[in-house]
């Protein structure tokens, strides 16, 4: 009820109020969700049939109705269980009949009265009442005043938190007298339950009705103080923003006025002509106008509008159907092959096989090539001459390390800083959609809790599943079956297997000294003596201290440190030069310690005749090729054998197979049978600070250890590769071409050995 109603009911009742005789039997109307205080003056809406007669009863006699609250307001015809039986007598003021046949009426509160009982109940309820009278102080307390004061002071500030507080409804509130009257006017005014305010109307003592009503108050206040403050923060947000919108409107149509563009019509413009441009996929044009209609309908400072103009740069951005004309000249790129390494046959074979069939068949779908090797033999950089023989472009992307599944996929964009897969931002960086992308370290992917990267793999390495590539951030179908992948690794075993099996698996072994004399004459000193800013004139280095560099100073498959060690004969002499001292200068073997300093590797000691228990092995390592001397020597003891050399468990147990086949065979091969039980045998490989494994040096350590036994000696000029079995037969074994090129440089004409026709390598000593 308002406090305006309120006021007024005062009015009438000090006017007409005054001096009415209630009867003791009047029509009852039952009301709901509200009750009724003394003094209160309200309007209600009568629907009901016993309500409607109830109202007529009254406006035929004089005026006069109970008005009681039922207890459940969804009850349509209430029975006298229902209705409280402490109400209001009150008086009509003013009745309205309204055309959908309701009854406005207009009611004032006289005072409380019991039901004492239901004289009747049709077709209206009549009920007698008992008068409750308001019990009279015959002086006001302390604390009397305090309560009335306390209770005008918080309806003021209610009302002032509502803005319906005025003058003279503060004079009204403190020209009351009667603790009971102002309570009853304050609990008008307050927003109750119903139960909260039928206990206050049932109340007849003024002191504790003031108390109930002050605990109300001061709960009303802290809410309205609340709902105060949310209303002003939401004005002033609402205020602030009306105003940038009002703002922007001015800006735009003042642009408007002197003839400039509108920058958010010019933006969408933009973008339409770059998606029509783009010659997007159906299905990514269909997207892209998607998010541009969302974007015209934002904000243009808007969150979401700095997300989606990203999406739509990245869509446009991307290379749908550009591409590079591909040169597929097979003369041509067998230059440009020849041109940037040096041999290599087998893999430039592979590549110009390939590019001879993409000739003859343009829609072929490309092999996913992997370059397996030891560091430093040249696979990145064969991928470069790959997509300069073929007139593409070149993307390399490093996958070591890589843990996190979203650098292949990318982010879903509900992420904060969400964005493409390393696949998508290469192809973008590239502006072509059929470049030649090389994937570095392919064995070396990890995976944790993100997912594993190698899985996702799967799906953009395998030509029959690329052409509808689904990126997490672009999530629209991209055709990667233009891309030419090549990928590389030291290893082929760590690699995932279903990974590998989508790969045609290339090997590149490492170099022979004669191949990195070449290398080092045709590619790292010309590029060396440039990057140091001399010139040929300058420096000259021989081939017999180039063989120096690379047995001596570098030990590898690869070139690297070979084209250090050179650079740092470059740098030196370089200085010399800035110093002003003339050339030329020639590196000499003699010279070669004060540029590089001692050797960091020296070749194991030749066999200078032949010896009994000493045999010529031959092994395989990632640096190449080496002789491998394998020393047997027996002692008195009780038959036990012993392994010295760092050897590895293979060679263990290939030392363990030839005695076996020793004992085995005695008599054919000249021991004596009872040689084995009072003597301990000691094999030994040197070089003990290297580890040695592989099964490769059975045969060697059959041979030294029936030259022991039998007291024979073991011919120098013969080298021995091969695994043995305990019936003395000879295995094939890898690695040949670098195993004979190590026999030729320790001065051994003679190998022995079965060849293999494929053998996987191991990145061990001895093979």
């Amino acid at each position: 009820m308002a406090q305006t109603d309120t006021i007024d009911s005062i009015d009438i009742i000090q006017e007409d109020g005054e001096g009415v005789e209630i009867p003791d039997v009047l029509p009852l109307l039952p009301v709901r969700d509200v009750v009724v205080f003394t003094y209160m003056v309200l309007p209600l809406f009568v629907g009901r049939d016993k309500s409607i007669r109830a109202v007529d009863a009254a406006m035929s006699r004089d005026r006069l109705l109970l008005l009681s609250t039922q207890s459940d307001s969804t009850v349509e015809s209430p029975t006298p269980e229902e209705i409280y039986r402490v109400g209001t007598v009150a008086m009509i003021a003013r009745m309205f009949k309204l055309p959908d046949g309701r009854v406005k009426v207009l009611v004032q509160g006289l005072g409380k009265a019991k039901i004492a009982d239901y004289t009747k109940t049709r077709p209206f309820y009549e009920v007698k009442i008992e008068q409750i009278p308001e019990q009279e102080m015959e002086k006001k307390g302390v604390e009397t005043e305090a309560l009335m004061r306390n209770a005008c002071d918080h309806t003021e500030k209610i009302l002032d938190l509502r803005g319906e507080l005025t003058g003279d409804v503060s004079a009204i509130l403190r020209g009351i007298e009667e603790p009971g009257r102002l309570a009853d006017l304050v609990a008008s005014n307050l927003k109750m339950k119903v139960e909260q305010a039928q206990d206050l109307l049932e109340m007849n003592d003024p002191v504790q009705k003031l108390h109930r009503v002050n605990e109300l108050l001061g709960k009303e206040l802290e809410v309205s103080t609340m709902q105060a403050k949310i209303q002003s923060d939401a004005r002033e947000e609402i205020s602030k923003t009306q105003r940038e919108y009002f703002l922007r409107e001015q800006v735009r149509a003042i642009h408007k006025e002197l003839g400039d563009i509108d920058e958010k019509a010019q933006e969408i413009s933009e973008y339409t002509r770059k998606i029509k441009n783009a010659k997007m996929s159906k299905d990514g044009e269909r997207e892209a106008f998607k998010q541009l209609k969302r974007l015209e309908q934002m904000h243009p400072d808007a969150a979401e509008a700095s997300v989606v103009r990203t999406y739509l740069d990245w869509l446009v951005e991307v290379p749908w159907k550009k591409s590079t004309r591909e040169v597929l000249d097979i003369k041509k790129a067998q230059r440009v092959l020849d041109q940037d390494h040096y041999d290599l046959q087998k893999v430039k074979d592979r590549i110009l096989e390939y590019l001879s069939v993409r000739k003859l068949n343009k829609h072929m779908k490309g092999p996913i090539l992997c370059f397996v090797g030891p560091p430093g033999v040249g696979k990145t950089s064969l991928g470069r001459s790959i997509a300069r023989a073929m007139n593409r472009r070149f993307f390399r992307m490093s996958l070591g390390g890589i843990r996190d599944e979203a650098e292949i996929r990318g982010h879903r964009r509900t992420y904060i800083g969400a964005m493409p897969g390393r696949i998508i931002q290469g192809l973008k960086q590239c502006g072509s959609n059929n470049p030649v992308f090389m994937m570095d370290e392919v064995d070396k992917i990890g995976a944790d809790f993100r997912g594993d990267p190698s899985a996702a793999l799967l799906e953009v390495l395998d030509p029959e599943q690329n052409v509808s590539f689904s990126d997490h951030y672009l999530n629209i179908p991209f055709d990667l079956s233009k891309v030419m992948f090549i990928t590389t690794a030291n290893l082929a075993d760590p690699i995932h297997p279903a990974l590998k099996d989508r790969m045609e698996i290339v090997e590149l072994a490492g170099y022979t000294e004669e191949e990195k004399l070449a290398i080092a004459r045709q590619f790292l000193i010309p590029r060396q003596i440039k990057e140091n800013g001399i010139t040929s004139n300058h420096i000259g280095i021989g081939s017999k201290v180039l063989r120096e560099i690379i047995s001596q100073y570098t030990l590898e498959a690869g070139l690297r440190n070979l084209e250090r060690e050179i650079g740092t004969i470059c740098r030196k002499v370089a200085r010399k030069v800035a110093e002003g001292e003339k050339g030329p200068f020639t590196v000499t073997s003699a010279k070669l310690q004060r540029y590089l300093g001692v050797p960091k590797y020296l070749p194991e000691l030749e066999q200078e005749s032949h010896e009994i228990g000493v045999a010529t092995g031959l092994a395989w390592t990632q640096a190449g090729g080496e002789t491998l001397y394998v020393e047997v020597s027996t002692m008195r003891g009780k038959g036990e054998l012993i392994l010295t050399g760092q050897l590895g468990e293979v060679m263990q147990e290939s030392a363990k197979a030839a005695l076996t086949y020793a004992r085995s065979n005695a008599k054919a091969l000249g021991i004596g049978r009872n040689s084995f039980q009072d003597i301990d045998i000691h094999i030994h490989v040197p070089t003990g600070a290297i580890p040695k494994d592989g099964p490769s040096a059975g045969v060697t350590m059959v041979v030294a250890l029936v030259s022991t036994l039998s007291k024979r000696a073991v011919n120098r000029d013969v080298a021995m590769t091969g695994e043995i079995t305990l019936r003395g037969r000879v295995l094939p074994v890898g690695g040949l071409k670098e195993k004979a090129l190590a026999a030729l440089r320790a001065d051994v004409h003679k190998v022995i050995a079965l060849r293999k026709k494929s053998v996987r390598k191991r990145t061990r000593k001895a093979r």
